[in-house]
């Protein structure tokens, strides 16, 4: 992966989230502990990437973004995806002959 930016996804006190980019690794080196690396995601482009104690990730979040979760925003998260309505296409049907 080329240039990457590593967004960290957390809740504020007041709710809200709070999110933080960071354009080099050691930037967030230095306010994570790292306590692993991934090297069984399905997105080969995320294997060998850190794994931080408290966060959730690395997840791909676009084109050349890498997201951490906090556990909590993870949850919500999660939640609110699987719990979302698709809309239902309707089919038009032709007359037969």
């Amino acid at each position: 992966m080329k240039k990457a930016v590593f967004r960290v996804v957390t809740r504020a006190a007041d709710g809200k989230l709070r999110i933080k980019e960071y354009t080099q690794p050691e930037s967030l080196l230095k306010m994570h502990t790292q306590i692993g690396v991934d090297d069984c995601s399905t997105d080969l482009s995320l294997r060998g990437l850190p794994v931080f104690r408290g966060l959730i990730g690395p997840m791909p979040e676009g084109k050349g973004i890498i997201r951490y979760e906090s556990p909590e925003v993870f949850e919500i998260l999660t939640k609110e995806w699987s719990t979302a309505k698709t809309p239902r296409r309707r089919r038009t049907r032709t007359k037969a002959r």
